[in-house]
This record gives C-alpha cells, sequence and structure tokens, in this order.
C-alpha cells in the first residue's frame, strides 16, 4: 500500500505541475491543479482503464503488490459518493476535497499574494512562484523547472516521446491533462458558460481571460511603452518586440515581426506581389486568407450568425463588431467634445477631426483623408470599380454602403419616421427633415452668410463662389458642380427615361420635367407672367417668357444674330466652334443637338410609329406622313383603282 501511494504521489505531480512550456507554467499550472482536484488520489486501477483507453498501450506495473491486498482495494474502489453530481471516490478526504469545487471554499491562502487553493499541496506548488525555487534541470538545454514532474515533461521535447495518443485524430501529448483538453475539441464539451454573454468555453482559464472583455480589464502591462494585455502570454510575445529577442526584421523598413510567417507576409507589401489569384473575378490579394474571405463574397457564404438578432456574417470579425451594438456600450469617449465611440478604431479616426490630421493621401491626385475606408473608396473613383452589385437590377456600386441603401429601393422600406407622419428611407434624411419643423439651418456659407439645411448643399453652394466644377462627362468633356447633375445629363448620352408618365406613358430624363408635364393633364398653369397675365406650366418656360417682355437679345460675336432664350444662343454657338458633343455610337456621325441626336437614331431602327389615317400606311418620320396626305398620294390611288 505504502508503494501505491508513492506512486499516486508522483503521478499528482505529473498530471498537476507540468505544461508545455516554461513560459506559461505560471498561467497553466494553478489551473490544472483546480481542475483535475477531484482526480488526484484514485487508486491505479483507475489510472489504468484511462491510460488503456487514451494510448492503447497495455499498463503494466513493476511493483510487487500482494494479490490479497489489491483485491481489497478492488472492492472498495469509488465507495464515497458526491451527492451534487454522483462522481464517486475511493478515500474519503478525496471525496472533501472534491465537494470544495462545488462550495467554492479556497481555505489555503497565499500570505504573498493572497490568492487562495482548495488543498494545501496547491498552495505548497503555488508558492514555488514566488520563491523561484527552481532546483530540477535539464542537462540537455540547462532549462531549470520547479517541480520534478515539468521536467520530466520537458524531456519529451529532446526525446520526441508522446505517451498520450488521441485515439481519434492520432494527435500525440506529452501529458495528460493536454490530451482530456484536446478530447473536448472531438466531444464539442464546453462546460464553462460566461453569464453575461452566454460564450462557452472548454476551460475555465479561457472563461477568465472572456470575462476581461467584459470587465475591460487588461492586468498584464508593458513597463516599457505602457500597453496592456489580457493575457500573459501576449505580454510575454509583446514584451520580445522591444527587446528584439527572436524577431524577425524587415530590412526595409525596419518593422519587427514575431515569427517569420508573419515577416513574409509584411515583406509582400514592399514587393507588391499579390499571388493569391480569385478564380472568379481575377482579383487578386497579398494573403491567402483575405482571398478565402473575398470568395465568401461571390459564395454568398455566411457562417456567423448573431444568436440576438439572427443577422449573419462572413467573418467571426465582423460579428464580433456587431456584438457591441447589441450591448450599446461605448467606452472610447473624446476628451475635447464629448462624443462617444463603440470602436477605437473609429475612436482614433475622430481623433483627426480635431487635429486636422488626414494620413491617408491619394497618390493620383494627392487628395488626403482622415480615414483609410473612405482612401480605399475614392481610389475607385480613378479606376471605375464597382464591386458591389444589386442582385435584383445588376446595378453595381463603388460602395458597400450605397448598395445596402440601393437595396431600400427595392424593398419600399422607409424604417425612419416624423413625428408629423411623413417616412424616410435614410436616418440622415430624416434628421434633413427635423429642420423644417425646427427651422435651423446649421451649415453657413463663411463668405455670403447663406444657410442651409444640408451639408451637401453647402458644399455645393460653396462651388459657386470658387467656380469649381469637378464632375466631368467623359463622353462630351462637360463639367459640372454637383455629382447629380452630371448623372441626369448622362441620360442625355445613354438615352435613359427613367420617369414615365402615368396617363400617356411619355418618359423623362429628369423627374421635375415628369412634374411639369402632369400639368398638362391638370391643365394646372402655377406660373403666372405679371406683365401680360400669360399663364405657364413650369418656371422654365415663364423665365424663357419673360425674356421677351426684358427687349434684350443675347447676340453673337461671330455673325452678330440675336436670341432671345439662352438655350438657343447656346445651340447657335455651337455652329462658330464646330463642336458636335452628341455622338451616334452605332455610325459614329456626330450632332450639335441632342434633339439631332435623337431624331437620327431612328434611322437605325425599323419602326415607323407614323401612320395614315387614310390608307393605313406607316411612316419613320413625321415629316413624311404630312407630304404624304398634303399631296393625297393615298387618295389619288384610291380614284385610280376606282376607274380602272
Amino acid at each position: 500500500m505504502a508503494l501505491i501511494k508513492e506512486e499516486s504521489e508522483e503521478m499528482k505531480i505529473e498530471e498537476v505541475f507540468c505544461v508545455k512550456q516554461e513560459d506559461t507554467e505560471e498561467q497553466t499550472d494553478l489551473m490544472t491543479l483546480k481542475e483535475n482536484s477531484q482526480e488526484l488520489n484514485e487508486d491505479k486501477k483507475q489510472y489504468k482503464n484511462h491510460h488503456d483507453f487514451m494510448t492503447g498501450e497495455e499498463f503494466t506495473t513493476t511493483e510487487k503488490i500482494p494479490s490479497q491486498k489489491m483485491a481489497l482495494k478492488t472492492k472498495s474502489n469509488r465507495y464515497y459518493t458526491c451527492p451534487q453530481c454522483g462522481k464517486s471516490f475511493n478515500k474519503k478526504q478525496n471525496l472533501k476535497v472534491h465537494i470544495s469545487v462545488h462550495t467554492g471554499e479556497k481555505p489555503f491562502t497565499c500570505q504573498q499574494c493572497g490568492k487562495s487553493f482548495t488543498q494545501k499541496g496547491h498552495l505548497k506548488a503555488h508558492m514555488g512562484i514566488h520563491n523561484r525555487e527552481k532546483s530540477f534541470t535539464c542537462q540537455q538545454c540547462g532549462k531549470s523547472f520547479t517541480q520534478k514532474g515539468c521536467l520530466k515533461v520537458h524531456m519529451g521535447i529532446h526525446t520526441g516521446e508522446s505517451s498520450f495518443t488521441c485515439q481519434q485524430c492520432g494527435n500525440k501529448f506529452t501529458r495528460k491533462e493536454s490530451l482530456k483538453k484536446h478530447m473536448k475539441i472531438h466531444t464539442g464539451e464546453k462546460p464553462y458558460t460566461c453569464q453575461q454573454c452566454g460564450k462557452s468555453f472548454t476551460t475555465k482559464l479561457n472563461l477568465g481571460y472572456h470575462l476581461n472583455i467584459h470587465t475591460g480589464e487588461k492586468p498584464f502591462s508593458c513597463d516599457q511603452c505602457g500597453k496592456s494585455f489580457i493575457r500573459k502570454v501576449t505580454l510575454n510575445q509583446h514584451r520580445r518586440i522591444h527587446s528584439k529577442e527572436g524577431c524577425f526584421i524587415c530590412h526595409q523598413c525596419g518593422k519587427s515581426f514575431l515569427d517569420r510567417k508573419r515577416l513574409n507576409n509584411h515583406v509582400t507589401i514592399h514587393s507588391g506581389e499579390k499571388p493569391f489569384k480569385c478564380q472568379q473575378c481575377e482579383k487578386s490579394f497579398r494573403l491567402n486568407k483575405t482571398l478565402e474571405s473575398h470568395i465568401k463574397i461571390h459564395t454568398g457564404e455566411k457562417p456567423f450568425t448573431c444568436k440576438l438578432c439572427g443577422k449573419s456574417f462572413s467573418e467571426k470579425g465582423n460579428l464580433k463588431t456587431h456584438l457591441k451594438l447589441h450591448t450599446e456600450e461605448k467606452p472610447y469617449t473624446c476628451s475635447e467634445c464629448g462624443k462617444s465611440f463603440r470602436y477605437k478604431v473609429t475612436f482614433d479616426a475622430h481623433m483627426s477631426v480635431h487635429t486636422g490630421e488626414k494620413p491617408y493621401g491619394c497618390p493620383q491626385c494627392q487628395q488626403s483623408f482622415a480615414y483609410k475606408v473612405s482612401l480605399e473608396a475614392h481610389m475607385r473613383s480613378h479606376t471605375g470599380e464597382k464591386p458591389f452589385a444589386c442582385k435584383l437590377c445588376g446595378k453595381s456600386f463603388s460602395e458597400k454602403g450605397n448598395l445596402k441603401n440601393h437595396m431600400k429601393l427595392h424593398t419600399g422600406e422607409t424604417p425612419h419616421l416624423c413625428e408629423c407622419g411623413k417616412s424616410f428611407r435614410y436616418k440622415v434624411t430624416l434628421n434633413a427633415h427635423m429642420s423644417v419643423h425646427t427651422g435651423e439651418k446649421p451649415y453657413g456659407c463663411p463668405r455670403c452668410q447663406q444657410s442651409f439645411s444640408y451639408k451637401a448643399s453647402l458644399e455645393a453652394h460653396m462651388r459657386s463662389h470658387t467656380g469649381e466644377n469637378p464632375f466631368t462627362c467623359k463622353f462630351c468633356g462637360k463639367s459640372f458642380s454637383e455629382k447629380g447633375n452630371l448623372k441626369t445629363h448622362m441620360r442625355v448620352h445613354t438615352g435613359e427615361k427613367p420617369f414615365a408618365c402615368p396617363q400617356c406613358g411619355k418618359c423623362f430624363t429628369v423627374k421635375g420635367n415628369l412634374k411639369s408635364h402632369m400639368r398638362v393633364h391638370t391643365r394646372e398653369r402655377r406660373f403666372s407672367c405679371l406683365q401680360c397675365e400669360k399663364s405657364f406650366t413650369s418656371k422654365k418656360d415663364l423665365n424663357c417668357h419673360l425674356q421677351t417682355h426684358s427687349g434684350k437679345k443675347l447676340q453673337c460675336s461671330d455673325c452678330g444674330k440675336g436670341f432671345r432664350k439662352r438655350c438657343y444662343f447656346t445651340n447657335h454657338l455651337c455652329i462658330h466652334s464646330g463642336r458636335r458633343p452628341f455622338n451616334c455610337d452605332k455610325c459614329n456621325k456626330k450632332f450639335i443637338l441632342p434633339l439631332h441626336l435623337k431624331i437620327h437614331l431612328k434611322s437605325h431602327e425599323n419602326v415607323k410609329p407614323y401612320l395614315c389615317y387614310l390608307c393605313g400606311k406607316s411612316f419613320k418620320w413625321p415629316s413624311n406622313l404630312k407630304w404624304h396626305q398634303k399631296i393625297r398620294i393615298c387618295v389619288k390611288s384610291k380614284l385610280r383603282s376606282n376607274r380602272s
């Protein structure tokens, strides 16, 4: 029995104190003690059964134990049962120790750091951390350990011996405890659950680290730069950056990395190499991980789902970021304006508003941005890339946010409601609408003191002072101060008319023109001339009419011809300049006016919309029909047929 007890004690040390690396010894040894306290004094038969299952090796012993004593021991095995979980023990003392797991009682306290333990042996082992007694030294590499069992495990690194093998995947381990933890991967067992968010973990240590995320506690601080970490092992890795110990340094920029793989990934930034290519869209990437993330855009795979709202994400990091929306926690507060932020990256970017710093510069047009994502979106304006496509109508966008906004057009969703009953598709539109009720116009022009409800309106107004026209048509070279005006102008070239009259079916390029057209059906003439009391359906027609009263004429400097309307004057100037901005995409013929191009395009179409009501003959042009009816060809031919 003495021999069994001695071997059992040695097994305790091996299972409790041995770790894979000496660096993580302090973090794991106490945790291991706690997790296995219920198994420390179980008999040799129990160990044999478990060892046979894990390794598949036959268990033998060299001790000469009388068979009668062994039989007695077997009979009394698992005699003491825990009333809470039903687990059995062969000794009453072992049950007592196990009960403390349920009660949480830790009677043995360290006088130096205040940490408590369920067993005296655990406290003794813990004291070795403070005393730093490492009396067990490896003869091959000189590394020292506080426990003999840890030295034995360490020797397995040199010998390559792994006594514990997983029967499911063949993975080998030097510690029984490591194998036990590994088995949870196959069983899916996660017994340690966070009470705040419901997330589960395989070990209590990982649960402890996770709880620091909720509390915000980072107990491990770097004494050189002050940076804090949740885990000590992360701090140890970080310290290597300062000491340059075992670091891999980039010879081009001097940046240090903890492993060669990270250095190799970093070097591709300098070389510009992008070896990982997408087979579907030919796009290339520096890292394989980035390619894998990109492929999910094509497959539509979103494996990470929020348990609270059901929303799915393609990346785990995006899900983590999303979960902060449910907590409504904003831990990062600006000391200058008091604004709070959910994410540190957003907070850092916000600080550049106060400092005026714009570190992200465009290499093509020298424009600078406070956010990296803003620069990436801006670069697409140079490349013309629009990677975000609508699955319903095929329209593409350069930014994901624009696609999201566009999708609301198909769904008809207007989630943002005003107290007056009006609803809006976007929150920014609702905020701007609120100024209608309050009368507030927060955006003031510094030059002419004019105020605006919208920031975009102010920016467009400022261009009237600077004369800037940054939006240029790629077909005719015409420039505009607003992007919306360019979009409308592009319809002249594309022929797109998205606004249709519900009564007669006539289509228009601009919504305002449709509104004006609707007054033709309603016979509403809102715009009246004060001089002759003539009324008009649109303000534009009224303005053209007012020029007849002014007597002023726009005179051509080349030929002296005068025009009352500016549109006629502008068209006339094209005759002298020879500029023909409107190009037919079928025969490359050019025209001065868009109306001329429109008429010309009919020559390519096999359509004859103009029908003679007398004979039923169709014509492509109204002038042909007019001439046909004027000379009465159809009547004459009918008379001839009657005579014959």
